[in-house]
């Protein structure tokens, strides 16, 4: 029997333990990025999601803790309606299948964005939980993300050899980087703030899913992260109406300049980390399809890269070096 047959056997049995629980069958719904597993249940005629978190990889304490913590501040979370932190299986409200990706194609795109970025004053003011304030964005873990990149993509997935230049080109991107995101104010961060972990409750109301990872850190991560999806790229245009309209309503107290900077700076970082993190999950999880989503997380770099003199030679690196081993070597 293996692992995966052995916990879903174990999750049946625990919810069949409950007696505000009554089904016939679990169905999967789907994985992600981490090792976690959703299934779909119907009991008295309600959906239900349990979750299968195994606890060697995943703390469910954090979870519910965060969850407690946003629904407190006004974020619409699904509610957590059992738990059972040893074997690592909880019970969540079903949001349902709809996806916030399912308004790419509507007419009233750009009001749904700013729906979803209306969620930010709430999120960022959740900078604590039950288990005590939360982590910082700290050059520790901003050292671990960008060695993300440069161990996974650079070395193991291209196997790019850097002559020193080159290295040195990465240290100095690194360190500026770095320096934008520490320089921010810090505020609570849910840090995958994208369109695959937000989900249209409803009609109108979006909730927020995927939320574990939250901590202090800089106040434009979470727009960035949305505006500049990984799964979605938007003409620049777009990009930047929605940000000053973002800007204006909530951060005019910083300049718009600084504001783009710090913007714009932090999805570098961002993107590259995402690169890194997706070459890692085809090459130790065997989860390949995420090879599908570095070419649009790269795709940014340089773009942006090029507005800031600081980081023109990274801009060069990416597009001269970097896209054109992965075009060659992967795609």
């Amino acid at each position: 029997m293996s692992h995966q047959v052995k916990r879903q056997e174990q999750l049946v049995s625990w919810l069949k333990q409950h007696s505000q629980f009554s089904f016939t069958s679990l169905n999967i719904v789907s994985g992600d990025a981490s090792f976690r597993r959703y299934f779909r249940f119907q009991s008295n005629q309600k959906s239900y999601i349990a979750v299968d978190a195994p606890p060697e990889t995943e703390d469910v304490n954090r979870f519910i803790a965060v969850a407690e913590a946003y629904s407190q501040h006004g974020v619409r979370v699904p509610a957590v309606l059992a738990v059972n932190v040893e074997q690592g299986f909880y019970v969540l409200e079903d949001f349902g299948d709809k996806q916030f990706a399912s308004i790419f194609e509507s007419k009233s795109v750009s009001d749904w964005y700013q729906s979803a970025l209306k969620q930010l004053p709430a999120i960022q003011s959740c900078t604590r939980t039950a288990q005590g304030n939360m982590k910082f964005y700290d050059q520790a873990l901003l050292d671990r993300d960008f060695g993300l990149f440069t161990e996974w993509l650079v070395n193991k997935l291209l196997s790019l050899k850097l002559d020193e230049k080159e290295q040195r080109v990465l240290r100095d991107a690194e360190i500026v980087l770095a320096n934008n995101m520490l320089a921010q104010p810090q505020v609570g961060c849910h840090r995958d703030f994208h369109s695959r972990n937000l989900m249209i409750v409803g009609d109108d109301e979006i909730g927020v899913i995927d939320f574990q990872d939250a901590v202090c850190g800089p106040i434009t991560y979470d727009a960035v992260s949305l505006l500049r999806d990984c799964y979605k790229a938007w003409p620049e245009q777009w990009v930047d109406a929605q940000l000053s309209a973002l800007h204006q309503r909530d951060y005019s107290q910083y300049p718009l300049s600084t504001f783009r900077r710090w913007f714009d700076l932090t999805g570098i970082q961002r993107h590259a980390k995402a690169a890194g993190i997706f070459a890692r999950l085809h090459l130790r999880d065997g989860k390949s399809v995420y090879l599908d989503d570095i070419p649009t997380a790269l795709s940014y770099i340089p773009v942006i890269a090029r507005r800031y003199t600081d980081l023109h030679d990274f801009a060069n690196l990416i597009e001269m070096r970097v896209i054109p081993a992965f075009e060659k070597n992967v795609l």
